[in-house]
């Protein structure tokens, strides 16, 4: 069975610390490769997610046998996202390898939802957290519950 990695962190990212978080992503999605990973799911959410999934597509145009697996609440979240963003979205979506959806519209619990499938199906978290509550709070949390290790970026940066 293949080795999975999944990412969760937060949706605004400092501008000054965007190229020390990029190398960062990098460095432990090619170490966790070498380590046997190929699977990486990633929640598609802007900010940290979008870093991860554009990270691991790098990868992939060396790796082939990379996968990238996306763990979507529901189809319609990048709607109101401006136009670029939605162009990046669309991109990642076109290149993964699997879609997943939590739920076919928004729910209250969608998003939550996503979180544990993304835990739930991975044996290793890589985060940017530096906050004290939030979704990517709740999934480490959820992660840690759950016995599988999380290497928080945030401590590096």
């Amino acid at each position: 069975m293949d080795k999975r990695c999944c990412f969760t962190g937060h949706r605004v990212i400092p501008d000054d610390k965007y190229v020390k978080i990029m190398q960062s992503l990098r460095h432990h999605i090619l170490k966790l490769y070498t380590e046997g990973y190929t699977v990486f799911n990633i929640g598609g959410a802007q900010g940290f997610d979008t870093m991860a999934a554009q990270a691991v597509l790098k990868l992939k145009e060396n790796f082939p046998d990379v996968q990238l697996h996306l763990y979507l609440p529901y189809p319609g979240q990048s709607d109101k996202w401006s136009g670029t963003d939605r162009e990046v979205y669309r991109h990642i979506l076109r290149h993964s390898d699997k879609a997943v959806y939590s739920a076919q519209d928004y729910t209250p619990g969608c998003i939550n939802s996503r979180n544990r499938a993304l835990v739930d199906n991975a044996d290793i978290c890589i985060a940017f957290c530096n906050q004290t509550s939030g979704g990517t709070v709740y999934t480490i949390g959820y992660a840690l519950d759950n016995n599988v290790k999380v290497i928080n970026i945030a401590a590096e940066i």
